[in-house]
């Protein structure tokens, strides 16, 4: 009986520590995916007018063909969908950094996925400089 229960043992500890292995490497591959994410989907700009901001964001999404769903310039937060094609979705945030700072972030989905390809986020964001570049100039 001893014999058994040593085994057992031996069994469910090694099952244990299996599976505590198997976990770290999934947080590991995940926590580095997800800060590529993070830097594909973040910019950095020059501007502490947050309304404007939002007001130059809202004019890139329109004009990249994007129909505005919800604006709120107190959350600093824009949604927005593109139908040709494929119906793509982009929320788009403005958080104060300092007070000549803004950073924006920007979060594209397939249908309930994320979109991984950082050609979107690059075309929105070269985009959005541009508009930003004209709108601090044309004052």
């Amino acid at each position: 009986m001893k014999k058994y229960s040593l085994i057992l043992c031996i069994i469910v500890l090694g099952l244990l520590a299996g599976c505590q292995t198997a976990k770290k490497n999934i947080l590991d591959s995940d926590a580095g995916s997800q800060v590529k994410m993070r830097a594909m989907q973040t910019r950095y700009f020059d501007t502490g007018d947050k309304k404007k901001t939002l007001q130059t964001v809202i004019a890139t999404l329109q004009d990249l063909g994007f129909v505005i769903d919800k604006a709120s310039f107190q959350l600093g937060s824009v949604s927005a969908t593109k139908f040709s094609g494929a119906r793509i979705r982009m929320t788009v945030v403005a958080i104060p950094r300092g007070e000549k700072q803004t950073t924006i972030r920007a979060n594209a989905q397939y249908g309930l996925s994320p979109i991984n390809d950082p050609d979107i986020y690059q075309s929105f964001f070269q985009a959005l400089s541009k508009s930003m570049f004209l709108a601090a100039h044309t004052e």
